[in-house]
């Protein structure tokens, strides 16, 4: 009860803390009076089909007009994290003063910068900024080819020159804030020459009955009605893959295991036990302790821990902690709460590797701080240095790396370290219905379709069948420039994930029992974690047919990260794949009387 007590503790303080820092970010509801200035900052540009390939607004050749003093908004961690570099705007919106027609600036381009810009145009480069914290987007120029044919002669590129700004505003706050650009108002930049260019812009002020406190609204529902109709689907889709499965399930094994019960009692009262077979002849070896328990046991460990973060970062989705354009919110969460919940990994992998009887724990707890930590750090240093040769604003600071580096040092580390002596002092033994032989059986010769790849694939498709539908949505918000809101169907497609993990995974243990193999520790664990791969492969198929993505540096920090993401997938549901399959082995050796 205490240790229940503790857990439920920890786990308040973490999102109180979480949700306050994320509170405290929220400083945006500001009130005007007419002609006051409204902050108006530069963020970024970038081609628009490579999402994580952004640069300085003022990297391109932009003017700047005399009068505007660039300042360096102080950015959070997210902000940082998310590749944000806000700097002064160079447009003066002042709030209820409209522009008729604004000259920002007249710049002469020279042929480096004029070949800057067709570049640019070229990769359809697009532009970022925020007006009170919300988010201005556009293009900077377009391409014509108006002889439609793929020689590059033919091709025009033309830079707009004009920007136009429509801007809501309710009572004394500014509401919403849009932006287009004038077709006919474009530089030719197709030849090396120098040119004179002239930047202007208009602004028009309109009343709206739009609250200030529902302004984001418009961004949250940036699904369209069919999309809905795809999503809910999907979960149709998944639930009926649940119920078919569990249903499929639940009449087999109880069956099996109803004549198996009864076999095995009728031998009992006959005491023949050369006789037994299946998975009761093996109960002398099932709970026989896996190899390499150590790297068992903090696999478990970093997957609990992942777990633990996953439902920490729902409950802040649900609550609304990651509204639309709240930067780096969700970079932020990760982060925090990947720390404060370091001593989950430390206790469940230091306690379960004493459960098996290991003796070295605070080797166990290195490997645990390092299993999922060290891969992820090896693969951040390989893409910040591809970032960093870029100077793309994907690279992080070398003040940000310390920040992250002394968390590690002085809250992940101690909190992992309290959390092994925890679960070292714990002293539970492993409790096993049935006594373990001295030596173990041998196994006897199975068929092919009964190895770890073919039941690899069978435990993972499953699992992704029913997830596939959703993963385009979230690829387009991760890789795109979609925004992601129904957290609550994300929430449901997560909870059918488990459930078909778990299933799946105990139907194959089953099976392999009853085919008198014991090693099903590890093979639980991989199965159960054999979907990410199948998420890995969706990566493939999602960048070659779906997506414009193209360049070294997009390439490597697509399949980079998502290496890591599914390689977290994969500790993660492992873990559930592995103490699912341990719940049904103790049950149906707890049910009958083993010598």
């Amino acid at each position: 009860m205490k240790k229940v007590r503790a857990i439920v503790s920890i786990c308040m303080v973490t999102l109180f803390v979480v949700y306050r820092l994320f509170i405290s970010q929220d400083a945006s509801d500001h009130r005007y009076k007419r002609g006051d200035p409204v902050p108006l900052y530069a963020n970024k540009v970038g081609p628009f089909h490579n999402p994580s390939e952004s640069y300085r607004y003022y990297d391109l050749p932009f003017c700047i007009p005399d009068k505007v003093k660039l300042e360096e908004k102080k950015e959070t961690l997210g902000e940082v994290l998310n590749g944000d570099r806000l700097v002064s705007g160079p447009y003066a919106l002042d709030f209820l003063v409209e522009k008729d027609l604004e000259i920002l600036c007249r710049k002469k381009l020279t042929m480096e910068e004029v070949a800057q810009f067709r570049r640019a145009v070229d990769k359809d480069y697009y532009f970022e900024m925020y007006y009170d914290e919300l988010p201005i987007w556009g293009l900077i120029g377009r391409v014509e080819n108006r002889e439609e044919t793929d020689d590059p002669k033919d091709y025009k590129y033309f830079l707009y020159k004009h920007i136009h700004f429509d801007i809501l505003y309710n009572k004394d706050r500014v509401i919403e804030i849009t932006s287009r650009t004038d077709p006919h108002s474009v530089l030719d930049l197709t030849e090396d020459k120098e040119l004179d260019a002239e930047f202007t812009y208009t602004a028009k002020w309109k009343q709206t009955d739009i609250l200030f406190e529902n302004r984001m609204d418009k961004f949250s529902q940036t699904f369209l009605p069919h999309h809905l109709e795809i999503h809910w689907f999907s979960i149709i889709n998944s639930c009926v893959i649940v119920l078919l499965l569990t249903g499929f399930l639940a009449t087999i094994l109880m069956r099996v295991l109803k004549n198996d019960f009864i076999k095995y009692a009728h031998d009992e009262e006959a005491v023949n036990d050369h006789e037994e077979t299946g998975w009761k002849y093996i109960h002398g070896d099932v709970f026989r302790f896996p190899k390499h328990k150590s790297l068992f046991a903090a696999a478990l460990g970093c997957g609990t821990q992942l777990f633990t973060l996953t439902v920490f970062v729902f409950l802040l989705a649900l609550v609304g902690v990651f509204y639309p354009y709240n930067r780096g919110a969700l970079f932020t969460a990760l982060l925090v709460i990947y720390a404060l919940t370091s001593g989950v990994a430390g206790y469940t992998a230091t306690s379960f590797y004493c459960q098996l009887e290991g003796t070295n724990w605070v080797r166990n707890l290195v490997l645990t701080g390092s299993l999922f930590c060290g891969p992820l750090a090896l693969m951040f240093c390989f893409l910040n240095s591809v970032a960093v040769s870029y100077s793309s604003t994907a690279a992080l600071p070398f003040g940000t790396i310390m920040v992250i580096v002394l968390m590690w040092t002085f809250m992940t580390s101690p909190l992992l370290v309290l959390g092994g002596i925890a679960g070292k002092n714990s002293r539970t033994g492993f409790q096993a219905p049935c006594r373990t032989t001295k030596y173990p059986r041998e196994i006897p010769l199975l068929a092919w379709y009964r190895g770890t790849v073919p039941q690899m694939a069978m435990a993972g498709f499953l699992p992704f069948s029913a997830i596939y539908i959703e993963l385009y949505y979230i690829f387009q918000s991760v890789w795109g420039q979609k925004i992601y809101t129904i957290y609550s169907i994300l929430i449901i497609v997560f909870i059918l994930l488990l459930i078909v993990t778990a299933f799946i995974t105990v139907a194959l243990t089953y099976f392999q029992l009853a085919a008198e193999d014991h090693k099903w520790w590890w093979r639980s664990f991989i199965c159960g974690g054999s979907t990410s791969i199948f998420i890995y492969s969706y990566c493939l198929y999602y960048y070659y047919t779906r997506s414009d993505m193209s360049g070294f540096m997009q390439i490597s920090f697509f399949f980079g990260y998502m290496a890591c993401i599914c390689y977290g997938f994969f500790l993660m549901l492992g873990t559930v794949g592995f103490r699912s399959s341990m719940l049904f082995v103790r049950h149906i050796y707890r049910s009958i009387k083993c010598e």
